[in-house]
């Protein structure tokens, strides 16, 4: 483990400059979150799976090659329109003096290698250099969050670096889904939030909370970095693609006679560019001048404060309270679904810290049962706690905890009251459902088609019938292709064939009998040679692992493929 930085007493009053980071990593940049369309990277250990979330509409592909170095005159080119396009009145990080910044204090904690030279550092840091305003975008983002997750890897005294890491994972962009079904700003998927206690619901999504996805990324890091005698690299390495894909690959080298170091390592595609982006990432909030870039101010002082609401709160309502606009209130507490706070909790919102004291003086005046409006409903033939509920957008759980109900069994003529939006659904622009709308209203090449899912679909039957892959068809509705598909759901389909080409349902050919499968690469193996023995396609196989036909397969590689069992070798 190389240490490149003296300690932070000894070194803290010598520092001066400026960095930040906020909404992607070198491809995981879409212009805005709401209209991204996000692809899932890697494959973990032992049911701890990280994924990396890739915007469609990002400013660069992956799988495109970069520069192999940056010459002399594309730094200078960058910064001479850095400083034509920037606002000449914008305070800069890189022009405060006399006081102490947040980039200063990132900088303090760096701890990684920086000085580290290869070809996959130098892809990264070109990408970045050429793209300036991918910086800023992701400055901005992540301005509500650096303060506190800085804070996180300074209590537990683990790199810096690390609170640049939701960079590479989301582009700081805290609804952020991968087609692995990762979510959120450190990208947990379901099993491994479910083991670090984040916890979901129809209501909430801890994976996506600030303060407790972030607690649960830094302890799992931790342990990691722990797991592998504190090599911080190696930590990062098994963060992406699990311990299980690290450890192997280090016995693999150990029994070959060759280093077990990270850059000595064959590890997935994914995971041999993960650690190198993160430290071309630092390298650039160290010397942001260096590569013709300006980060914007920002301040060390807290972005956010955290207040007991003490119960349920609709959200527009605690916008009014705090005197803030309600997008800032989602954007703060991503975690919540819906148009309030879980019933269930945490009962807490985190709310700027020039507008706290206001709020939990307004909150304060109200009382609980005026925090939540409320609707009174008397039972109609043929009603049930399930149809109810979705009408009015909560759960049965709910109407059976407010009303005092001891079962689901209601009668014609009873009362119940059900919590309901105190505005119309347009107030509410980032919840979950107004997402999704504006995510299957999006205009993509091709016919818009409605489908309604039918008993026992799957995303490979859907795709194949309307000649689309299965990660469009995913992505199109917000989802991932592990997600479960609700015979009734609607889904939005953008298909360039006027008709469908194969019925999935009532086929000739009788129902596909679909399964996911894992299959590991072997020598010889070709992307045209696995398409065959399984009898599907390969851009399929593509799509489903977002690979790069162009690239040659490694053995040992692993990729899962949807398979019609019927056809199966």
């Amino acid at each position: 483990m190389l240490v490149r930085r003296l300690p932070l007493l000894l070194f803290i009053g010598a520092l001066a400059g400026g960095c930040s980071s906020l909404y992607s990593a070198a491809e995981t940049h879409p212009e805005n979150p709401l209209d991204s369309d996000e692809v899932t990277l890697a494959a973990g250990d032992d049911g701890l799976t990280k994924s990396l979330a890739i915007g469609e509409n990002s400013d660069a592909v992956r799988d495109e090659p970069l520069d192999d170095a940056i010459a002399p005159e594309l730094k200078a080119a960058a910064r001479e329109a850095r400083e034509k396009l920037d606002n000449p009145d914008q305070e800069l990080a890189d022009d405060a003096s006399g006081e102490t910044d947040m980039w200063d204090r990132l900088r303090a904690g760096f701890v990684l290698d920086h000085e580290v030279d290869n070809e996959r550092v130098r892809d990264q840091l070109n990408w970045y250099a050429r793209h300036p305003g991918y910086i800023k975008r992701v400055v901005e983002r992540g301005s509500r969050y650096l303060h506190y997750i800085v804070n996180e890897t300074e209590k537990r005294d683990l790199p810096a670096e690390f609170a640049l890491l939701p960079i590479v994972e989301s582009a700081f962009d805290p609804f952020a889904y991968s087609h692995g079904r990762a979510a959120g700003l450190w990208q947990f998927i379901p099993s491994t939030g479910k083991y670090f206690g984040l916890t979901q619901s129809w209501w909430h999504d801890d994976r996506r909370d600030v303060i407790a996805a972030t607690d649960a990324a830094l302890t799992y890091l931790d342990r990691l970095a722990k797991r592998f005698d504190g090599d911080y690299t190696l930590a990062l390495a098994a963060y992406n693609s699990g311990g299980g894909a690290v450890s192997i690959a280090m016995r693999r080298n150990r029994k070959s006679n060759k280093p077990q170091d990270f850059w000595s390592l064959q590890l997935p595609r994914e995971t041999r560019h993960y650690v190198p982006k993160l430290i071309a990432l630092a390298k650039i909030f160290d010397d942001p001048q260096a590569y013709g870039i300006k980060l914007p101010a920002l301040k060390d002082e807290p972005y956010f404060d955290v207040v007991d609401t003490g119960g349920q709160l609709d959200l527009a309502q605690a916008a009014e309270l705090a005197g803030i606009d309600i997008d800032e209130i989602y954007l703060l507490n991503p975690s919540y679904n819906r148009w309030a706070t879980s019933p269930e909790g945490p009962h807490r919102l985190l709310v700027p810290h020039q507008n706290a004291e206001a709020f939990r003086t307004a909150l304060a005046d109200i009382p609980e049962g005026q925090r939540v409006s409320w609707r009174n409903y008397v039972v109609k033939s043929g009603d049930s706690l399930n149809t109810i509920s979705r009408k009015y957008s909560t759960t049965p759980a709910v109407l059976l905890q407010v009303n005092n109900l001891n079962s689901d069994l209601i009668r014609v003529g009873q009362r119940l009251m059900i919590p309901s939006a105190s505005k119309g659904s347009d107030a509410y622009a980032l919840s979950a459902s107004k997402r999704l709308e504006r995510k299957q209203a999006k205009k993509r090449d091709g016919n818009k088609l409605s489908y309604a899912v039918r008993r026992g679909d799957t995303f490979w039957d859907i795709a194949r019938e309307h000649r689309v892959s299965v990660r469009q068809v995913a992505a199109w509705n917000g989802m991932a292709p592990g997600d479960p598909l609700i015979p009734g759901k609607k889904l939005v389909i953008w298909s360039k064939t006027a008709q469908p080409t194969l019925a999935s349902a009532d086929s000739s050919r009788g129902k596909a009998m679909v399964r996911k499968v894992g299959y590991q690469v072997r020598k010889g193996d070709s992307l045209a040679r696995i398409a065959n023995r399984f009898s599907v396609n390969v851009r399929d196989i593509a799509s489903w692992n977002d690979l790069n036909t162009a690239r040659y397969l490694q053995p040992g590689q692993s990729l899962v493929l949807y398979v019609d069992i019927r056809n199966s070798p």
